[in-house]
Order: C-alpha cells, then structure tokens, then sequence
C-alpha cells in the first residue's frame, strides 16, 4: 500500500538507503537522457557528412576513453550533468583544407539545423519508445474515480460528486487519474469543456466544467484541490499489521493487530485518518487509544518525524492491515497491443510536451509559480521513486523528463540548442552569420540566463527538502 505512518528501517538507514537509490536512480536516468540526445546531434552530424571530432558523455576528467576506427574520439567523464559532441569547426581551430568540406560551419543552413535539431528530436523519440514500451507491457493504473468533491468548488458546480468515475475529458478519453490530472490542467485555458463521466448507478452523464480563471499552477502542488477533486481512497480500518522496529510505535508497545480508536481524543475512524493525523503532529507527545483483544489501552509518547521545516511530518511506524481486494475496484490494467500502443505513445507524449510548453510559458508571464520547476535534487528523487517501484514507473518518469529535457533544449537561449537555431535564423535572414563577437555575446548571456534558471531550479529543491518557513 503507497499511503503508511512509517518506514520499514530505522531512520538512519532508511534515509541512506533512500538517497542512494536516489543517486542511482539520477544517473541512470540522466545518463540514458544524456547519451540518448548527444546520439542524436551524432548520427545526424555523420549523415549530412559533419566528421565527429569528440562524443561525451559528461563533463571534466574522462573515466573511460578510445578512439574509434573511425577517428572519433569516445569518453565517458567524471561529471554525469550533460555531454556533448565535438564537431570539426574553422570557428573553434583551424582545419585543415583538405578536411573543410567536414566542417560543421562549411555546411548548409538546412543541414546544420538538422544536426541541432537532432538530439531534442532523438529525446521526444525516446518518449514515445518509453510510453509504447508501458502500454504493450500494460500498466496498474488507479481508475479515475472521484474522491469527496470540495463544496462551492469549479468540480462541485460542474454537478461532478463523490463516485463519479471520468470517461472523458474536452473530447479526450481518459484512463487513468493521471491522465485525469494531465487532461484537466491542458484544458483549463479552452474556457468551458465538456466532460463525461459514469455514476456509481452505470449511468453516463455528460457536465460542463469551467476553470476559467483558476491559475491551477500558481503553487506547487494545488492543481486538484483548486479545481475541488480529490481522487478516491479505499477505506482501510486502522488496524496495525507490522510494527517498524526502533520507531515511536515500537516504543510506545504497540503491535500487529491493535486497532487504533482515538489520537489526542479525537476519533479514529480509517487508516487515512490515522495517518492525517500523525503527520500534522511531528515530534509531539501524543495519547493514542487502542483496541487489543477487546481491551481499550492508552499509550502517551513522542511521534517521530521525517524532513525538516515546513516539510516536516510525523512518523508512527506502522502499516496497516490491507483485506485482499480492496484495492482492486479502484485499479485497473491499462494495455494495448503493439500497433494501437503507436498512437497511444505518440498521443502521451505530445500531451506531455503541450504541457510542458503551457507551464514553461505561465512561469514566464505570471501564471504559474516558478515553484513548478525542477532541479536535480528533485529529479533524484524522483528518479529513486520510480526505480523502486519498478519498471513501468521509471519508463514513465524517463519519458516525461525526456521530453522535458527535448524541450529546455529548443528554447531561444544562447549555448542551447536553441540558442543555435536563433542563430542560423538570423542569418538566413540577414544572408550572413553574426559576427564572432555578437554570437560570444549571446553565448555569455546564454550562460547567465542558464545560471539564473539553475540557481532558481536549485533553491526549489532546497525549499522542498529543508522547508520554507525553518
């Protein structure tokens, strides 16, 4: 079950644990993302007839390096935070005049955007494998079944109530509560939309939703409660089945199979309850009041807690007790076969990227937070996530990131990829390239531009694990 009030190991080494699956997890996945992209700016430039002088997986000293037959030179190095791949270029070393018809700068203006173009292209590429490689594979997704609507909220005047499970969403079928979310936050911009759902009585009813004016992205994290949905949870008894050794439960003397009646005297009536409850109370002494072999007992000690300021939550260190198939009517097996999975993977994909540009652009005019963006502590963790839980997860996680990465890519800014292709515009335009000392300009600006972004993208990670407020 995702949702418990502890861990399985003691803090300590459960925190190591979790921070070297975490870093595990990171390099993997960039480094796939990395080699993936650089791949393509590589095969494209040996196409179109470029030679390939270096191709890099990292920065700093190389680990591991050969050169191959063909002359280039491979290396693997000490810092895994991108790569590149190192074209023969008249403005970067003289070349010889017997190699100039190999120079990338000796090229036409269609090939040298097609060999930048290459490496976000070879990442959306990789996107669409990782969604095709989760939808033949088949996936447990959690139905999009809604939870307790928010009265007086957009969800509650749509007429949208407690059961209702989305069919389809602005002409979009949906399967998933992730779609649901996905759905939901790409169609906030089109004004009123249409959505279908299934009553808990098999009806299928058709409402109007408007989100008109809702800014769903303004804080991290709020998109669902602004629009007043909440996905439906199972209704777990608050019955403990594993006690986590050295944890406060464990302290405390409770075991498997007491039933938890009230915290700090209010009434306990669920397992989500019971872990609300504790979270909102880290390091506090607390008075829990439980039900073991038909008698009530009281236990008064101090909870745990997990994180460090604002983000600070209280740790029991129990699991619950899960009946067999109670979580089964809210999930369900999303697959298809290797022909219908094209389409499906091409469809996620350009979902993701539609609002991953939606995002990127609200943050620049005001409409979304800057609190949305991601560095690599974050990342990390996600990553960590996702390759505990198995493949399907970390699929999804790569493609999502891919994309994402495909994207940061083609923005106009100077020592990006897009950043070149402004470049190559501008000289279409004008009919000849910018000065060296214009484009060294923009590559300074670029690189300020870029240390800002990861400065920002940075802090947020540090905001996330330390906590705002201290």
């Amino acid at each position: 079950m995702g949702e418990t009030a502890g861990g399985r190991l003691a803090p300590t080494l459960e925190a190591s644990l979790s921070w070297l699956i975490n870093i595990i997890g990171f390099l993997l996945v960039i480094g796939v993302l990395v080699a993936v992209h650089e791949f393509g700016h590589f095969w494209v430039a040996r196409r179109v007839g470029v030679r390939v002088l270096r191709f890099s997986i990292g920065f700093g000293k190389p680990l591991l390096q050969r050169t191959g037959s063909d002359g280039t030179e491979y290396v693997l190095a000490a810092i895994p935070l991108g790569g590149y791949v190192k074209m023969l270029d008249e403005r970067e070393a003289p070349v010889a005049e017997d190699s100039l018809h190999q120079a990338f700068n000796r090229k036409p203006l269609w090939a040298r955007n097609a060999v930048i173009c290459a490496g976000p292209a070879f990442n959306f590429a990789l996107a669409i494998v990782a969604y095709w490689l989760v939808f033949v594979i088949g996936a447990t997704e959690v139905r999009p079944v809604v939870g307790p609507v928010t009265p007086e909220s957009p969800a509650a005047e749509a007429g949208l109530v407690s059961g209702d499970e989305f069919l389809r969403i602005d002409d979009k079928r949906v399967q998933a509560w992730d779609d649901t979310v996905m759905t939901l936050i790409g169609s906030a911009d089109d004004g009123p939309f249409p959505v279908e759902v299934e009553r808990e009585s098999g009806t299928r009813t058709s409402l109007t939703l408007d989100l008109t004016g809702v800014r769903l992205l303004e804080e991290q994290g709020e998109a669902l409660q602004r629009v007043g949905l909440q996905p439906m949870q199972p209704t777990i008894d608050p019955v403990i089945n594993e006690v986590v050794p050295e944890s406060s439960a464990a302290r405390a003397g409770l075991e498997s199979g007491d039933r938890v009646r009230q915290l700090d005297g209010e009434p306990i009536d669920s397992w989500r309850a019971l872990v609300m409850a504790i979270r909102e109370r880290p390091d506090s002494e607390v008075t829990l009041t439980i039900e073991r072999g038909g008698t009530a007992l009281t236990r008064s000690f101090t909870l745990d807690s997990r994180g460090a300021g604002d983000g600070r939550t209280g740790v029991l260190g129990v699991t619950p007790q899960v009946p067999e198939g109670v979580l089964s009517d809210l999930r369900h097996e999303v697959r298809y076969g290797p022909v219908a999975a094209v389409g499906q993977a091409v469809g996620s994909s350009w979902q993701a990227a539609a609002l991953t540009v939606d995002v990127l652009v609200k943050m620049v005019i005001g409409e979304a937070s800057v609190k949305n963006l991601s560095g690599p502590i974050n990342i990390a963790q996600y990553a960590g996530d996702s390759v505990s839980l198995g493949l399907i997860p970390f699929l999804k996680f790569l493609a999502i990131v891919s994309i994402s990465l495909g994207i940061l890519n083609l923005m106009p800014v100077p020592v990006l990829d897009g950043g070149h292709l402004l470049y190559n515009a501008i000289e279409w335009v004008r009919g000849r390239p910018l000065s060296e000392a214009a484009q060294g300009m923009g590559q300074q600006i670029g690189m300020v531009l870029l240390l800002m972004l990861m400065t920002l993208a940075f802090y947020n990670d540090l905001n996330r694990v330390f906590g705002a407020g201290g």
